[in-house]
């Protein structure tokens, strides 16, 4: 199938991984070889309970057997997309209650800044050096990397970029700013956390300049760094937070939230302010609720945080300079861009799943199904130690 993958289906680098994938469970995946390979990736943090979970198996099949589609978003009342928003709104701080469900985590961006520009009435938009926020044309507009962006420009205006963590880049926050837009933890810059009480101080400089708050969850939500979303961490609610991937539980969503007061104005003047066909998919919507109440309704949250520290035990090397992220949102930092190419590539060929990150070359994803076993964790950290034992040896450090 491999020939037919290349010649018919759309690329997004020159070399892809290419794995035939027949089956996968739990947290492997399995090749047409039948070969088992241990995911420490989990689809880019987009399966946080692992592959074929059975409770989000069960729902999406008792809502196929319901019905699809059957109506743009927000026209009928559907019981999982209710239910769903509803669980996210007990489950976030005031003022956090409407949500607005889309296809995908870019989407969601999407809707997000058009609600700042909406609100505020301002056009300003502020991001951070070494932002991610997806590839559609607004997104891309606050990614914070030149080289993925400038072939597709122009993009939208009035958009200035300040430091992550730099304090003295706030004051580029005025009352012309719509929002600000951050990643809680920054991802593709290699899981930059905030430090300094930073969040904090962003906050109170948008409440000062009546600046919306925008905060992407769309890799750290959902439980994965040991809070459901990773602001809770660090004392800051935002005007919107936004999330997708791991809240779909392995099918596309993406949702973006605020207080009633705000999300309502885009029902109006004018109307359709925002609006999908699919989101909210019945079928997606059922699969992100079983996501949810399993995350919510068990320790896996709490997990994280134990299992981070096994990580953090085992994976002790002289290669790995650092280990940076929270809870099961990490990656390991290298010597260079060449061994850690190596290391992913390799672990591949030893039965483990490694990714990079977007922006730093440096630095391999671990962010595994956040159901991964104590056993499964020591495993995976016995490849990776032994495969840079080898690159040291070859490479003579």
């Amino acid at each position: 199938m491999k020939s037919e993958f290349l010649k018919y289906q759309a690329q997004t680098t020159p070399h892809p991984l290419a794995m035939e994938v027949s089956h996968a469970d739990g947290c492997y995946i399995y090749d047409i070889n039948n070969k088992a390979y241990l995911d420490f990736v989990a689809g880019v943090s987009a399966c946080p309970l692992g592959h074929n979970h059975p409770k989000i198996n069960n729902a999406i099949q008792s809502q196929l057997n319901k019905y699809l589609h059957v109506m743009v978003y927000g026209e009928y009342i559907q019981e999982p997309a209710v239910a769903l928003t509803r669980l996210l709104a007990e489950n976030l701080p005031n003022p956090l209650e409407k949500t607005y469900l889309t296809n995908s985590g870019t989407e969601a961006i999407e809707g997000a800044l058009k609600l700042a520009k909406r609100v505020t009435g301002r056009s300003e938009i502020i991001a951070a050096k070494h932002a991610y926020h997806g590839n559609t044309m607004g997104a891309l507009s606050v990614m914070g990397f030149e080289e993925r962006k400038q072939a597709f420009r122009p993009l939208l205006p009035d958009v200035r970029f300040i430091e992550f963590n730099n304090e003295d880049n706030l004051d580029l926050i005025t009352s012309k700013t719509a929002c600000v837009i951050l990643e809680t933890i920054q991802g593709g810059a290699g899981f930059i956390e905030p430090t300094g009480n930073y969040l904090e101080k962003v906050r109170k400089k948008c409440n000062t300049t009546g600046t919306l708050l925008i905060l992407d969850e769309i890799q750290p939500g959902v439980g994965r760094t040991g809070k459901l979303f990773g602001f809770e961490h660090y004392n800051c609610i935002p005007d919107i937070l936004v999330t997708g991937k791991g809240l779909g539980g392995g099918l596309p969503i993406g949702a973006f939230t605020a207080s009633a007061k705000l999300m309502d104005l885009l029902m109006d003047n004018p109307k359709l302010g925002h609006i999908t066909t699919f989101g909210g998919h019945p079928l997606i919507a059922a699969s992100a609720l079983a996501t949810l109440k399993e995350i919510t309704k068990t320790d896996l949250i709490l997990q994280t945080l134990v299992k981070e520290q096994l990580f953090r035990k085992l994976l002790k090397h002289k290669l790995i300079k650092e280990i940076r992220g929270k809870g099961l949102m990490l990656a390991i930092l290298l010597p260079s861009p060449e061994i850690a190419n190596t290391l992913v590539l390799e672990s591949q060929h030893h039965g483990l799943i490694l990714f990079w990150l977007l922006f730093e070359p440096k630095a391999v994803r671990i962010t595994p199904p956040l159901t991964i076993s104590e056993q499964e964790i020591t495993k995976g950290c016995h490849i990776i130690c032994s495969l840079l034992d080898k690159i040291a040896v070859k490479e003579n450090i």
